[in-house]
């Protein structure tokens, strides 16, 4: 039976499992899940008859919430220590493995991984696995090839192989985007919002999405790690929250600092940007986005909702209907994404896009 790896936070295995598991079944697929223990892996067995690649076709990794990244899952491989290199060509060649459409190796660890010479291992190994899968006849260089061969190492001893597609994969390494804090922002938050940006807007639209002077609204801003990042794209800025800002954010002329509750507040007239990181019951976060967007106070938002531990995956659903449900009553045409980001931990990030 054919398996899927899973690439999700670590302690979230089960969420992850369970989402795949319903949305394989709302495309016809079936199967079940087989959680790693907190090491952010999870494989899926597909108990329909169909390939790996048929579920890819029919489901897009963006539609999914919990899952970061995944492969097709073409089997384990011993790697004996006297010849790694050569136990991995023999397992792709037992496997009649046809390579002429793939053309790039990525070579994984576990993200909690606190081996330090696996790490350094895995860095060094990529070169001469290379230059062994190409002069072995299994690699091919083809840039626009639409297939990259995984390999995920578990240990020194095992590594599990798979393939994905370069249309329905995760453009981070592990689905991480990997940035770096500024000195001058106000606080980690800030990474966050960075995130939300890179994994929900391709950067070739940033100027469109973020540029030109936009207005945008803070909810929750204190000390302004979201309004840093805000001003920083040049946007005009009302950073609301009944807490001090960062004294530097609110030298740079482009913030308005409103004392209020950010659930309650709301501006005079439409603007571009609501953003909002307050943690709180999630379905009253979810009723206060209807709002915003059912009367047309903002064309996009990026919103964080704070899941209860024991019904993270459930919780997320009710919020999702009922923002579906808010906003399909007020008649409002509308793009949403949701991720469970690196940045995030017991929340999960959204993104709608007002359309009309």
């Amino acid at each position: 039976m054919q398996q899927i790896m899973l690439v999700c936070r670590p302690g979230f295995e089960a969420e992850a499992g369970q989402e795949l598991t319903d949305q394989a079944a709302n495309v016809g697929m079936f199967g079940y899940f087989m959680p790693g223990k907190g090491d952010g892996l999870v494989r899926f067995v597909i108990g329909s008859g169909e390939a790996g690649e048929e579920l890819m076709a029919r489901l897009a990794l963006e539609e999914l919430v919990f899952v970061r990244d995944w492969f097709v899952v073409l089997g384990d491989c011993a790697l004996p220590k006297e010849d790694r290199v050569g136990a991995v060509i023999d397992f792709l060649r037992d496997l009649g493995w046809q390579s002429d459409n793939t053309a790039r190796l990525e070579i994984r660890l576990p993200e909690t991984n606190s081996d330090r010479d696996l790490g350094n291992f895995a860095r060094k190994w990529v070169s001469p696995l290379s230059k062994g899968l190409r002069g072995a006849g299994l690699l091919h260089d083809q840039p626009d090839a639409p297939a990259q061969l995984e390999v995920l190492l578990l240990d020194f001893s095992t590594a599990v192989i798979g393939v994905s597609l370069k249309d329905n994969r995760s453009p981070f390494a592990g689905g991480i985007p990997r940035l770096r804090l500024p000195a001058s922002a106000p606080s980690r938050s800030a990474l966050k919002l960075e995130e939300a940006w890179k994994v929900f807007i391709p950067e070739s639209q940033w100027l469109d999405y973020l540029g030109g002077g936009k207005r945008a609204a803070d909810l929750g801003a204190a000390p302004g790690g979201w309004t840093w990042q805000l001003v920083k794209e040049g946007m005009l800025v009302t950073a609301v929250d009944n807490g001090p800002m960062n004294p530097e954010l609110m030298a740079s002329g482009q913030v308005e600092h409103v004392r209020a509750d950010g659930y309650n507040w709301r501006p005079r007239r439409g603007i571009d940007w609501m953003v909002c990181d307050i943690v709180d019951q999630p379905r009253k976060t979810a009723s206060m986005v209807v709002d915003w967007l059912g009367e047309k106070l903002c064309r996009y938002t990026i919103f964080n909702l704070k899941l209860p531990m024991k019904k993270r995956y459930e919780e997320w659903l009710i919020c999702r209907e009922l923002i579906e449900e808010g906003l399909e009553k007020a008649g409002i045409d509308y793009r949403m994404r949701a991720r469970h980001l690196y940045h995030d931990r017991e929340e999960i990030t959204c993104f709608i896009e007002r359309l009309v």
